[in-house]
């Protein structure tokens, strides 16, 4: 009896909604695509988990590492759980004790069908790799060997430290558009200030900002996480400040009119506005603090806010005359020139010092360029940095890049005639591919 309830009672993942702070690390990590998201909760398909752990580390908050025992056919599907406010409590004994039945139909269609009835980790195992290449399964869930020690969750939902303030309060120290004028893009580099409240970042890491208000259903918003665009000391140098990257929502990934409600509100903050921030987020996505590392940055749109941190760093530190660092190479895409954040100050930054690939999409009279088009172009030099221990690879923007950036390394790496599974083994085992998509 014990055998046949314990093979329909499972321990269901699940992810916290009071405590996540919808950073996307979990479902950029997953490697088999059983995490996902609507515009309110971060959600675990029991379909697709396999129960890998990955996830786990990486989570900023531990809002990942919550688990339920119910009835297998019982398990919580992605649709309760995107409407779910937090978390439901253990399910009664007399509860679990009643799938017995099924646990015995259970049993008699594993003996009659002994492949089809395993778990969901054995369908998966079974899947022929080649029918879906899947880009999550590289990315890193460790920092590089040299990146600085990184602190996260001093402010805001925490399961390991339930005691932290919910929210530091940071003034708007600047807000300046970005992008040209245009009916369809409008980014804006915000400057945000915490005065004598200790607020320490590392290049790669994020911060959730909470709007003000309640949503349809009257509930507070959840924080809307977004990329440090400035370097560890600062946007400003010496004051306890940063900078963020954002760009105004005006359609969702589908075309769809939509207002997005945090980047509406931080794109019209004025200067001496108090905004509520948590954070900060992240322990993986980080630069290599060793002078002599390669830094390979791969972006679109505002996924532009880590390589922007990192490249302001190297410049801080060139600029003092004591440092002799190692390559830079940014691939950077965008659909027009227009939309694309920085394009002046990058324009400006020395050759010798940085090495800028723009790919435009829409470009008028051009054909079509993403960053995997450009970055197949440089594959002799991207070949050589792949077998480099000491260069590192960082890709963010939306999720639709993700796939063909890391095809793309793959292709370089097999026409060089290496073992990509080799190498993307030791690319993710020592920290070199962090993919921070969304």
């Amino acid at each position: 009896m014990d055998m046949a309830v314990g093979a329909v009672i499972i321990k269901q993942h699940l992810i916290d909604p009071e405590i996540c702070i919808r950073c996307n690390t979990c479902e950029s990590i997953c490697p088999v695509q059983a995490i996902t998201h609507d515009s309110r909760n971060y959600v675990v398909d029991a379909a697709k988990c396999n129960l890998c752990m990955d996830c786990i580390s990486p989570c900023p908050t531990g809002s990942i590492d919550n688990w339920r025992t119910v009835p297998k056919a019982r398990a919580y599907s992605v649709d309760e759980q995107f409407g779910w406010d937090e978390l439901p409590g253990e399910l009664p004994p007399e509860e679990l004790v009643g799938a017995d039945e099924a646990a015995a139909a259970a049993s008699a269609e594993t003996a009659a069908a002994p492949a089809a009835a395993t778990a969901p980790f054995a369908q998966a195992v079974a899947e022929p790799a080649a029918v879906r290449f899947n880009s999550a399964r590289y990315g890193a869930i460790v920092p590089p060997w040299s990146a600085a020690h990184a602190y996260t969750s001093l402010y805001g939902p925490n399961a390991r430290n339930p005691s932290a303030e919910k929210f530091v309060t940071a003034t708007v120290t600047g807000n300046v558009r970005v992008t040209e004028v245009g009916k369809e893009y409008d980014t804006h580099h915000v400057v945000l200030d915490f005065g004598t409240m200790p607020f320490p970042v590392l290049e790669g890491q994020s911060i959730g900002i909470i709007p003000p208000g309640t949503d349809a259903a009257g509930r507070p918003h959840h924080p809307r996480q977004y990329s440090v665009a400035s370097p560890r000391n600062g946007e400003r140098p010496g004051y306890n400040n940063l900078s963020l990257t954002i760009k105004r929502v005006l359609e969702d990934h589908h075309g769809n009119p939509v207002r997005g409600v945090a980047s509406n509100y931080m794109c019209d903050l004025q200067v001496g506005d108090k905004v509520q921030v948590t954070g900060p987020f992240g322990v993986s996505f980080l630069m290599p603090n060793h002078p002599k590392s390669h830094i390979v940055m791969i972006c679109t749109g505002t996924g532009s806010a880590p390589m922007r941190a990192m490249t302001e760093w190297r410049r801080r530190l060139r600029a003092s005359g004591k440092f002799e660092g190692g390559k830079l190479l940014l691939f950077f895409g965008a659909r027009t020139k227009e939309e694309l954040p920085y394009f002046g100050p990058l324009q400006n930054l020395p050759k010798d010092f940085i090495d800028i690939n723009f790919a435009f999409s829409r470009a008028a009279g051009e054909p079509k360029t993403y960053v995997q088009d450009l970055m197949r172009r440089r594959a002799p030099d991207l070949a050589a940095l792949l077998k480099d221990p000491n260069a590192f690879f960082y890709v963010c923007g939306l999720k639709a890049m993700e796939e063909g950036v890391v095809l793309a390394l793959r292709d370089v790496a097999l026409d060089a005639g290496f073992d990509w599974e080799q190498v993307a083994a030791s690319l993710k085992r020592e920290g070199r591919l962090h993919l921070e998509t969304y």
